[in-house]
């Protein structure tokens, strides 16, 4: 008998590569679904992931209306308006926030070169996991 051990990350890619076009609907938790996300967008802006670029990726985990809004918000500040930067980070890390009116929180870290980090806020709308906001930590 053959046993195949899969890790998380490959069981998440092959589930959403076999998904049609449109909002990639995970099961699980909201930290879940923007990791997978922005593993995928950081791959596709350096160019790893070539079956998919940056912008497929945003339509496939990302509302309609998020799109543009993050698309007017990168003509206004001339960075890549998920980064929020004009680099790609080095790494990140997900955080659960909290949940009510059926959505999550998720607080995204980005860690840079320099040894700074930015935080990033995810909404995620819970029945289905769309990423429905995206806004810089509230002051």
């Amino acid at each position: 008998m053959t046993h195949i051990r899969m890790t998380t990350a490959v069981v998440t890619a092959l589930v959403f590569a076999a998904l049609p076009t449109g909002i990639a609907h995970a099961e699980g938790r909201a930290e879940d679904q923007v990791n997978a996300f922005f593993s995928q967008y950081r791959k596709a802006m350096e160019g790893l992931q070539p079956r998919h670029d940056s912008l497929e990726i945003r339509e496939r985990f990302m509302t309609t209306g998020l799109n543009c809004a993050l698309d007017e918000w990168a003509t206004q500040h001339d960075a890549d308006p998920v980064f929020r930067a004009q680099n790609v980070p080095n790494s990140w890390s997900a955080a659960y926030e909290g949940s009510g009116m059926g959505h999550s929180t998720v607080i995204l870290t980005e860690y840079w070169k320099d040894g700074g980090h930015t935080d990033v806020w995810y909404q995620v709308r819970l029945r289905d996991l769309a990423i429905d906001g995206l806004e810089e930590a509230p002051s």
